[in-house]
């Protein structure tokens, strides 16, 4: 098992390689080249996720833990399944907004040990914003994060100036969260069902994990997500959200999200504040 100590010196070393990441996503954003493929499943590729699939990849190798990211998904189950610790990346959630050019995507990197994830960074780099958690030392955020290729953050130095979340705000409304690119009937069917409950609510889109949080920094209540997620969507988020106090569950079973799975979709799922 890892000690607490060397859990905080490999989270030192992810926000890095976020940051680094950010950087060469920001390089492509504001380029006039993006270079925009298609995968497999019609969601769109572009250079920005695969430098910055390279560059984390680069990073992470150097800790000797095994790496699943969205762009080298090819690992199969049979080799995988006997993982104990990996880490578990997304280089650009929300290639969409990418595109559109509206700022809300983020770069995902979390650790996940016995299929609980334990630690999680996520780095929105037009913002420059970085929320990062780690199971027992509880979630944080700290902005004026700039990209760069040189980093050198400490963990112990982050949470001196950084806010614990959840930070606390007072609000007139119930707040309910929905993704930007991918609303469905149920998700509308389960947000008219909140207006009955509450009354008048405030509903807000928004792109990538920006959304998980948002929930856990205490800026909205809820989240249903009853769309198709994969699980680097997902992880490091939920460490983000799960310290801060707030609750991430499957919509059907009410079971906490689990990891490396033969299938690696996740189930619908809701996101509750604290």
């Amino acid at each position: 098992m890892i000690d607490q100590t060397e859990l905080r010196n490999l989270l030192s070393t992810a926000i890095n390689a976020a940051v680094r990441a950010g950087k060469l996503i920001l390089n492509v954003y504001n380029s006039d080249e993006f270079q925009v493929n298609l995968k497999s499943d019609r969601t769109p590729l572009t250079l920005a996720d695969r430098q910055a699939h390279t560059e984390i990849l680069n990073s992470l190798t150097k800790t000797r833990i095994p790496t699943l990211s969205e762009e080298g998904r090819d690992i199969q189950f049979e080799e995988r399944k006997n993982w104990e610790c990996f880490w578990l990346v997304d280089p650009l959630d929300g290639t969409k907004e990418f595109i559109k050019r509206n700022g809300e995507f983020t770069v995902n990197i979390a650790l996940i040990v016995h299929g609980s994830p334990i630690m999680g960074v996520v780095y929105v780099p037009v913002l420059k914003d970085l929320y990062f958690g780690l199971k027992g030392d509880g979630s944080f955020k700290i902005g004026s994060i700039e990209p760069s290729l040189e980093p050198t953050y400490r963990y112990d130095q982050l949470t001196k100036s950084a806010i614990k979340l959840p930070v606390t705000t007072k609000r007139d409304k119930f707040v309910v969260l929905s993704s930007r690119s991918h609303m469905n009937a149920e998700t509308e069917e389960y947000i008219a069902n909140l207006e009955k409950k509450y009354g008048e609510i405030t509903h807000k889109s928004q792109g990538s994990s920006l959304k998980l949080c948002m929930i856990a920094e205490g800026s909205a209540d809820i989240y249903p997500r009853f769309t198709p997620t994969m699980e680097w969507d997902t992880a490091a988020g939920q460490v983000i959200v799960e310290e801060a106090g707030c609750h991430i569950v499957a919509a059907d079973t009410k079971q906490r999200i689990t990891y490396n799975k033969e299938d690696i979709h996740n189930p619908w799922f809701i996101v509750k504040a604290k």
